[in-house]
């Protein structure tokens, strides 16, 4: 019971540290344009999205390394390198040692966040598992509110470098403690299948350059199309392989399964929406509002409080009611949270705003533990790896959406101009968040499994 205890918590704040150099970068980029590194528009966009490219187009793979070598051990390996990264972008002379260490950073995320699932369910007594995933989803979502509280008051006192060496002994304290705490978990015969891995992983960071470079340089540019029709046409040879090979890195028949493919889509739906929240909210406190660096990481926290009190309640739920009317209530509570946050503008009042993030994190935290469950159910047990790795991967490119939708619409109403077209701009993209979120609970609702099926979301 003891060790069961420890690695929920090992696990739940080994995800929460991963994810927030996801969001909290983004609080850092004022101090790095101005620093003595000199970074063009550009490098800045590569600052803040090399972490994200690494780390979703290696979580598949890195997932069935895991259970394939051993899972602590990969965790591990992922841990220590993670804080190696950071010290390097800490102490980075230039740009590009600042970006090849963010680079690191995700791929050694990418490396640990897929086993930390797989172990706490096996840590995990069958009963408590709902309870464990709810809390571990919890998390993943916390972590880009931690990382706006750390970076704001980091930031306050201290300049950039500050803020990638504090994740240094946090990631040698995580170093140790899974190391004495956390129990080994049995290895399986997972496929690594090499040409899978390159074959999907360059498709995965074609596509994602594209959707990174899509808001700068423009959708219709030459670099741009090139990105996606690379990444389509490698991708397309990645399912082909899939379907001869004996042993796949991922099947693509898995996507057949109802559960499995309306549980990423959802997950991938829902991030798509909180880190569009979190690329503007920033802006709009600090250049609206008019809030210090410090008062802005504060001002997400009802986001953490309504997820964390929600996902809680989110199980019993489930299990009352079926996964199917609990996701729909819960995406249905976004959509409604990115259209009031739609109207908000300078002489909102921050309880008002406070509200509005408060109905968004109830819907995210209804709603994330069931679709969650809905892809490890659909997945034997010996893949938990490479289910988390495909639950992870599915919100980082929906977060990379997200982010890359709202800040097309930014730059098409000039948002850098003035506050009003910023806020003009802000209208827009939440409405089109919302409407993009809309379509895809209504997919996911209607093609997830009937409830004779999706009785006990999570696998024994």
């Amino acid at each position: 019971m003891r060790r069961e205890n420890s690695t929920l918590v090992l696990m739940c704040l080994t995800v929460l540290v991963l994810q927030s150099l996801v969001a909290g970068i983004n609080l850092a980029i004022p101090q790095l344009a101005a620093s003595d590194l000199h970074p063009g528009a550009s490098d800045l966009v590569w600052i803040v999205d090399a972490y994200v490219l690494a780390f979703a187009g290696l979580l598949i793979p890195a997932g069935a390394l895991g259970d394939r070598y051993g899972r602590k051990g990969v965790l591990l390996a992922g841990l220590a390198l993670f804080g190696a990264a950071n010290l390097v972008s800490a102490l980075a002379p230039n740009v590009a040692v600042l970006q090849a260490g963010r680079a690191i950073g995700g791929v050694a995320a990418a490396l640990a966040q897929p086993a930390t699932l797989a172990l706490l369910l096996h840590a995990t007594r069958p009963e408590r598992r709902p309870q464990a995933i709810a809390l571990w989803t919890a998390c993943m979502g916390f972590g880009g509110m931690v990382g706006n509280l750390v970076a704001g008051a980091v930031l306050q006192w201290f300049d950039w470098p500050a803020l990638f060496l504090t994740f240094v002994p946090v990631a040698a304290l995580l170093v140790a403690g899974v190391a004495l705490y956390v129990p080994r978990a049995p290895r399986h015969d997972a496929s690594v299948d090499p040409i899978g891995t390159a074959l999907l992983t360059g498709g995965l960071f074609a596509v994602l350059h594209g959707i990174i470079e899509g808001p700068v340089r423009g959708w219709t540019d030459t670099l741009v199309l090139a990105s996606f029709a690379a990444g389509l046409l490698v991708l397309t040879a990645f399912a082909a392989h899939a379907l001869r090979s004996r042993k796949p890195l991922l099947d693509p028949r898995i996507f057949t399964i109802p559960s499995v493919r309306a549980g990423a889509l959802g997950v991938g739906a829902t991030f798509f929406a909180l880190f569009g929240l979190f690329f503007v909210n920033a802006q709009f406190l600090q250049d609206v509002k008019g809030y210090s660096t410090l008062l802005t990481g504060l001002a997400i926290g009802p986001l953490a409080i309504g997820m964390g009190v929600v996902s809680r309640r989110a199980v019993p739920l489930t299990q009352k009611y079926g996964p199917r009317p609990v996701i729909g209530t819960g995406l249905a509570a976004i959509v409604a949270g990115l259209l009031l946050l739609s109207t908000v503008d300078a002489g909102t009042p921050y309880p008002v705003y406070a509200g509005y993030l408060l109905l968004m994190a109830a819907g995210m935290g209804l709603c994330a533990p069931a679709l969650t469950g809905g892809i490890l159910a659909g997945l034997p047990a010996g893949s938990a790896g490479l289910g988390s790795g495909l639950n992870s991967a599915a919100r980082e490119v929906g977060a990379a959406l997200g982010v890359a939708l709202i800040g097309t619409i930014l730059t098409a109403h000039h948002a850098l101009r003035s506050p009003a077209d910023f806020l003009a701009g802000l209208t827009v993209g939440y409405r089109v968040l919302a409407a993009v979120l809309a379509v895809a609970a209504v997919l996911v609702v209607i093609t997830w499994p009937a409830p004779a099926r999706d009785r006990d979301p999570v696998p024994a």
